[in-house]
């Protein structure tokens, strides 16, 4: 094969190009996502799967970027609302796929619980996630599909459930370390490319905690300000919505996340470690899962970092957002003991 090599010591075949594929590729996230994954000179293959009867329809989207002067190929699927992706989506939009990137799901309505939104999201992603393991069990699954505190536990457990790898289903949380890294050099000035701020713990709310503390550009900022770029960072998605007067959500900001996450990932996969926060399943602490800085390398996940020393700020909110997750995550294991993937 000539774009492989090996590990020198470890036997594990370098990859220097990758098939990737975008379900829910035609939304407004995903052709954002399929956009700048199919600038990525790693990606040789790009799959854009989506269902029928949307604004743009997936060979639609899949055209518009084959014309783009990158090497990627990019290949259409769709299938209709009723159809399992487990037994009617063709082999060849996920065989062969190291990564799979899925924005998927409905938004959170006026007055709808988390649990009821988990029951139909939950119930998307699975559909997703059961191909997956059936067609390309090895690949990493980005999920970026809310609640994403309870859904990535929900579809690792059933991953679990069929002797599959927990960790190769993570969260999609690098939204909120891009927008703390702009608020912080809004804040200082400091130069945006020299800023990184983990965010741990989940991904809604309060379970949402930047680290300012660990960044260095933030160590003559007020314990105030840092209190409110916390907050800001918590509501960022608020902000938008009403910049968007109700009429949309963060797509072009969740699509780059998406986007360095995904090239994370491959970088990693192709013998380049490279580090992102994502929500996995982890042991950083009491909690089975949780958001931190993550190591990808040849073989997926190849070390989630303990957290740093906090602040006593941190320290307090530590406490509150895992009180959060706690109950956020049992959720997401409940509905994975309801079911099973169909496989």
């Amino acid at each position: 094969m000539g774009n492989c090599q090996c590990f020198e010591g470890f036997g594990i075949p370098k990859k220097e190009s990758f098939k990737v594929c975008i379900c829910g590729g035609a939304t407004s996230i995903g052709q954002q996502l399929a956009l700048l994954m199919a600038t990525n000179t790693m990606v040789k293959e790009l799959s854009v799967y989506d269902l029928e009867g949307g604004m743009v329809p997936a060979e639609g989207v899949a055209t518009d970027l084959s014309h783009l002067e990158f090497p990627c190929r990019v290949k259409a699927y769709s299938l209709p609302a009723q159809a399992r992706p487990v037994k009617d989506l063709p082999a060849a939009c996920l065989e062969g796929c190291s990564l799979v990137l899925v924005t998927a799901g409905v938004p959170r309505k006026p007055g709808q619980s988390r649990k009821d939104l988990l029951q139909v999201n939950a119930g998307i992603a699975k559909l997703v996630v059961e191909a997956c393991a059936k067609r390309c069990p090895e690949a990493i699954v980005g999920l970026i599909v809310n609640p994403v505190n309870s859904v990535v536990p929900a579809m690792a457990r059933l991953y679990e459930k069929k002797g599959l790898d927990p960790r190769r289903i993570i969260g999609v949380t690098t939204l909120d370390v891009v927008r703390a890294n702009k608020f912080v050099f809004e804040a200082t000035g400091a130069p945006v490319d020299s800023i990184n701020v983990p965010v741990i713990g989940g991904h809604a709310g309060k379970s949402v905690l930047p680290l300012f503390s660990q960044e260095k550009a933030c160590a003559d900022l007020s314990l105030e300000l840092r209190k409110s770029l916390d907050v800001r960072v918590q509501d960022a998605g608020a902000e938008i919505v009403r910049a968007k007067c109700g009429k949309g959500s963060a797509t072009l900001s969740l699509g780059y996340a998406g986007y360095l996450l995904g090239s994370a990932v491959l970088n990693g996969l192709a013998g380049n470690r490279t580090t992102e926060c994502a929500f996995v399943k982890s042991n950083v602490t009491e909690l089975p899962y949780f958001a931190s800085p993550v190591t990808f390398g040849p073989r997926g996940v190849d070390r989630v970092h303990q957290l740093p020393r906090l602040d006593n700020y941190e320290k307090e909110r530590l406490k509150e957002a895992k009180s959060i997750l706690q109950a956020e995550i049992k959720m997401g294991l409940d509905y994975a003991e309801s079911t099973d993937l169909a496989i």
